[in-house]
């Protein structure tokens, strides 16, 4: 492309501008979405439009450190607030505080600058009300620093918080805590005020057609680094344990085993107390050749009330009562591994097989050889291509897809699985006790 063909600004599209005009009258604004997608340019200018006009005088920008914040908000590559209020702000400090301050059409405006990256970084925004906020990659600050920041604008004439942010595994705090309570809210037609938007490099027009195809065909589209960094979604793509995991090779629909016959079928079972239990139902092909998740149990119980042992016991049973009408020879051929640690359950679910006049065996599950040597198995079985689940099983799919190794404990050669609450974990152990005890009998 030639000199004379560049223009110097790209035109926004219609989700783009559509945000922009949301976010004038919205209290919060999250732009989502994948990598080079344009969200924090789209941000800055809807915020710049927001403090050009806001009443009050003392507002915040910050990120996961100053530096992050300065560069990200502050200049931005020439899109940042010094750029869209050249000759009317100017950088100094505010109370020993790195600030910009801004002229604007309702007068100056002081906007702190900050890092929020540790924990302690929320005593350092303490003592001030601001009137807005912009925080840059929000969801890597630190959780105590987030939410200082929603008791700091409570005050505020006109409350307008406004977040950027790449996309982490769907359980992280972020959203645990924040999003998912926010678009829960606004289904029920109780938040109109939330303005959320996502975005992907698809629009950005800054980036001429022909080398966005040359730029995507470089990725493996089923890959779970192109889920996230191109298309944006919610998944973990760095510190992956499952590594040879590909959705289209592992996710199945129903289609897939209309014709298989299953030799065995194993049922593992992980009992959590404000944690997530889960039933995992597995199926074994003839010589052992797949093993498929056919189906699932999942509950989460809230903190201030949970389910008693029995009432587990009784929605299991009603779920293996279910799968022995789908699955013929069932009976015939059923295990049961439940959680080795909970005896009290064990007797719950064996009393209630016994009432049902189900006779299968509930066995401790084995652990003798460690969390590691399961997952190295599960690994093994999807890169042989003989691990599979189904498309339904949604938890199940998302907790493979997100589990990662704890990075301090990998540097100091320790292989720690993450649990965290930032993905359903208890999906894999369950999966787990299911296939562990036929190891000898997979051959791997």
């Amino acid at each position: 492309m030639t000199e004379s063909n560049l223009i110097p600004y790209a035109p926004l599209t219609a989700n783009q501008a559509a945000y922009i005009a949301n976010s004038t009258d919205s209290w919060l604004n999250v732009a989502e979405g994948g990598k080079r997608a344009g969200k924090n340019i789209i941000n800055l200018i809807a915020y710049a439009m927001c403090l050009e006009i806001h009443p009050d005088k003392l507002h915040l920008v910050a990120g996961v450190s100053l530096a992050a914040a300065k560069m990200n908000a502050i200049d931005s590559n020439g899109f940042g607030l010094q750029h869209l209020f050249a000759g009317r702000c100017r950088e100094g400090e505010y109370k020993n505080r790195d600030a910009l301050y801004i002229q604007t059409k309702t007068g100056e405006k002081i906007v702190i600058v900050a890092g929020g990256g540790k924990a302690n970084d929320a005593a350092r925004i303490k003592g001030n009300s601001y009137g807005t906020v912009y925080i840059t990659e929000v969801n890597e600050c630190h959780q105590t620093f987030v939410q200082e920041v929603f008791d700091r604008t409570l005050a505020s004439s006109k409350r307008q918080l406004f977040f950027d942010l790449n996309p982490f595994p769907p359980s992280h705090w972020f959203y645990r805590d924040i999003l998912d309570h926010q678009d829960l809210l606004k289904e029920r037609g109780e938040n109109p005020g939330y303005n959320y938007g996502h975005f992907t490099i698809m629009e950005n027009l800054s980036i001429p057609d022909e080398r966005l195809r040359e730029v995507l065909q470089t990725y493996d589209k089923s890959s779970l680094w192109y889920q996230a960094d191109i298309l944006g979604k919610r998944t973990a793509a760095t510190g992956r344990i499952y590594t040879g995991y590909t959705y289209k090779d592992v996710v199945k629909t129903r289609d897939y085993i209309m014709n298989k016959r299953f030799i065995e079928f194993s049922i593992g079972v992980d009992v959590g107390g404000t944690d997530a239990t889960v039933a995992t139902l597995t199926g074994f092909t003839a010589n052992y050749a797949e093993i498929i998740l056919l189906d699932g149990y999942y509950h989460k119980q809230g903190k201030e009330s949970g389910y008693t042992h029995d009432q587990y016991a009784k929605e299991i049973v009603d779920k293996i009562v279910e799968w022995s009408d789908t699955y013929p020879a069932f009976f015939a051929s059923a295990h049961i591994f439940a959680e080795s640690a909970d005896k009290l359950f064990r007797q719950a679910l064996s009393n209630e097989l016994k009432r049902r006049g189900i006779h299968i065996q509930v066995v401790p599950s084995y652990k003798k050889e460690g969390i590691v040597d399961r997952i190295r198995l599960t690994n093994i079985l999807i890169n042989q291509g003989r691990y599979k689940i189904m498309q339904h099983l949604k938890q199940w799919t998302e907790a493979i897809e997100n589990a990662t190794w704890v990075e301090e404990e990998k540097q100091k050669g320790e292989w720690v699985r993450t649990d965290d609450g930032s993905y359903p974990v208890d999906c894999l152990d369950s999966s787990e006790y299911a296939v562990q005890p036929f190891k000898h009998r997979l051959e791997v």
